[in-house]
């Protein structure tokens, strides 16, 4: 409680000290807004500096595919968005409406409405709190009338959504006496949106839509769009314990083939490493004496390997030799701190990587502690060799980490598929999913709806049980999520370790097995569109722009996924218009809002009327994916509808010119028809339909 007493507190100090006299004073003065691309405007008041969370992620927009969607109307008077720099700093306001809502913020674990909040964005290990403080601090938000905006900032940001109220208000709360009217509120009617800057300067960019979707699309394709995983990052991961040997991952690998359970990643966690906290990013010789043909060997098993690290150079070790020069004021656990904004230490640590990692088989990377505490991170007074300071830096830490090791994966035309601890606005082109050591499984849920509005994926991952049902339950829910994984490295949990619900474990992880033609094309979307493979439910055209539904969520255009929590035996699920089916029996499950009773061995999922879902046969690994697989395409309810079908070579970036499939699955007045687009190489040849 002392730590938002503190946090409100400072914010309202800041936010106040930009509405005395200059803010209002500077309102005459007219920000300049220049549409760049289609239903996408830009502007730069005072001297932003050239680094900031876009510099960084070093993605150009997807210019056609933004041209795509249109235009689209502004929604708002762009003259009652104000801006001034006062004290070195910049004050920004946008107007509210009485019933706007706003979304984003990055990642939120506990609310999806942040209207009423406030809080800095600030790197972080999430806390338990929705305060600011988190894993994905990104600057961006959606409102519900349809539009959104990036504050494109390296920079902690403070932001009152709604509670500050201002002088100059167009609609001032009333005054009331605390004495005598029972309606009197500690925190009055607010009609504004503010947001401290702690530069003299900033850059902005204002995207519109024709719905609250059309927006986010808008800013992923900004920020280079989405991405599309390698086919094996769908599949099943697995953590191994710290310390394991090459002997251990063989056993952990052969007991996910004999209890005939998914398995197409190994994660090896601290121990690979001759040393851990902070790491030399070479193989222990005692653990793994031959790491090439190990990876050799697992490689031939269909089992990829993901290696943790964190990004910290153990002191006179090898790396930390070459990059010493490059390193800033500050160890993290006497480690030394490379600049990686610096291309001669990128290059130093990307040769590395591709040296004694990539060319020897691994498949990816876990990296871990980029986001805090503060009790060991480096301080904000911390200074680097680029000249970008301490707070600049642990904004951008992660997104550092992501570009270096994306640009020696793209180097090899391979896909990668990886855990991160921190991203920011920028991330969303590339391959990585957010986890962390927080373990609340209602909260993971809530964290993985927020996601979709801020270009973020994040992982509820299975770490343990306290009992049975609570395994079931999070095992089904990790199944509908960008990445299906047990992170097992604090004592080895396996899928089978409640006997008595290992069927249901099993079934579901099968279940996500048989949807990766659906999954695969919804990432598709993400990438071609924009869409988030991911969304809240406000993202569902028809569906109402505002409220806080925090505990279901769609996978792709077609399919609700409302997950199950310990305790329950019955939900409410609240369905977008029309009429929505069950995934399991085809049958009507209704309109509006329903009460869904699963039983314990089922998560609740339905489809939406003239929803199309094309599904394989239950397979274990992601390389028995093949095209000649039988394709079943379900269709569920009687309207119309359609559905993309997407598939490529899954390891390659050859997909980004034109060597991919795109299969048109129609369905109208009751006949289906399916026609073939792009390369015809990785079509599916055995399909069959069936109606339910």
């Amino acid at each position: 409680m002392k730590t938002i007493s503190f946090i409100f507190l400072l914010c309202m100090t800041l936010l106040h000290a930009c509405d005395r006299g200059s803010m209002e004073q500077s309102q005459s003065a007219q920000v300049t807004w220049k549409e760049t691309l289609p239903g996408t405007y830009k502007t730069s008041v005072g001297n932003p500096p050239a680094f900031n969370l876009l510099s960084v992620a070093n993605r150009e927009p997807r210019a056609q595919a933004i041209k795509d969607l249109g235009n689209a109307r502004v929604p708002i008077d762009l003259k009652e968005i104000k801006v001034a720099v006062v004290n070195g700093r910049t004050c920004i306001r946008f107007p509210l409406d009485k019933e706007e809502q706003i979304y984003g913020f990055g990642l939120n674990f506990k609310t999806i409405a942040q209207r009423g909040r406030i809080f800095r964005l600030h790197m972080d290990h999430y806390g338990g709190e929705d305060n600011g403080r988190t894993h994905a601090p990104v600057p961006f938000f959606v409102s519900s009338k349809g539009y959104g905006v990036l504050v494109n900032a390296a920079r902690y940001i403070d932001v009152s959504v709604g509670t500050a109220v201002s002088k100059a208000s167009k609609n001032p709360p009333v005054t009331r006496d605390r004495n005598t009217d029972k309606s009197w509120d500690a925190q009055p009617y607010s009609d504004n949106l503010e947001m401290v800057v702690p530069e003299a300067g900033v850059e902005m960019i204002l995207f519109t839509g024709k719905n609250l979707m059309e927006v986010v699309q808008r800013f992923n394709l900004y920020c280079g769009g989405g991405i599309i995983p390698p086919k094996w990052g769908l599949g099943f991961w697995q953590r191994t314990p710290t310390l394991y040997h090459e002997n251990d991952v063989r056993t952990e690998a052969a007991g996910f083939e004999q209890n005939s359970f998914p398995l197409d990643v190994v994660g090896l966690e601290p121990g690979w490493h001759s040393k851990s906290y902070p790491c030399t990013f070479e193989w222990d010789q005692g653990r793994f004496p031959e790491p090439e043909k190990f990876i050799s060997e697992m490689t031939s098993k269909g089992i990829h390997l993901n290696l943790w690290m964190n990004p910290y150079h153990w002191p006179d070790g090898t790396l930390d030799k070459q990059l010493k020069e490059f390193t800033g004021s500050h160890t993290v656990w006497c480690g030394t701190v490379a600049d990686y904004t610096i291309p001669q230490a990128r290059k130093i640590m990307q040769d590395h990587f591709q040296k004694n990692q990539l060319d020897i088989g691994a498949s990816g990377f876990k990296i871990d502690e980029v986001d805090g505490f503060d009790s060991w991170l480096w301080p904000d007074g911390a200074t680097f060799p680029s000249g970008h300071d301490g707070e600049q830096m642990r904004q951008t830490y992660g997104l550092q980490m992501m570009t270096l090791t994306d640009e020696i994966f793209r180097k090899k035309n391979e896909r990668t598929y990886g855990l991160i601890r921190a991203a920011n606005a920028g991330s969303v082109s590339y391959p990585y999913v957010i986890y962390n050591d927080y373990y609340s499984h209602k909260d993971f849920i809530t964290a993985l709806i927020n996601s979709g509005f801020s270009g973020l994926l994040w992982t509820p991952e299975v770490r343990a049980g306290g009992s049975s049902e609570e395994w079931v339950r999070r095992m089904q829910s990790v199944c509908f999520s960008p990445m299906a994984m047990i992170n097992a490295w604090a004592d080895g949990t396996k899928p089978w370790s409640f006997p008595e619900v290992y069927k249901a474990c099993q079934e579901v992880a099968f279940l996500r097995m048989q949807l990766l033609p659906y999954l695969y094309s919804t990432f598709a979307q993400y990438y071609f569109e924009g869409k988030p493979p991911f969304r809240a439910m406000q993202l569902v055209d028809g569906f109402p722009a505002s409220g806080e539904i925090k505990d279901q969520y769609m996978v792709g255009d077609n399919l609700l996924v409302a997950p199950m929590f310990t305790g329950e035996i019955e939900r409410k699920v609240i369905l977008p218009p029309g009429q929505w089916f069950d995934f399991y029996t085809g049958k009507l499950a209704g309109e509006g809002t329903i009460i869904a009773k699963p039983g314990l061995d089922k998560i609740p999922l339905f489809v939406r009327d003239g929803g199309i879902i094309p599904m394989i046969p239950a397979i274990r690994q992601t390389l028995e994916w093949k095209i000649d697989l039988p394709l079943e395409i379900r269709v569920y309810g009687k309207a119309d509808g359609s559905f993309n079908l997407y598939n490529d070579d899954g390891k390659t970036f050859n997909f980004e010119n034109g060597d991919f499939s795109m299969q048109r699955l129609e369905v109208k007045e009751g006949k289906e028809k399916l026609q073939q687009t792009g390369s015809g190489e990785f079509g599916y040849t055995r399909v069959s339909w069936r109606f339910f």
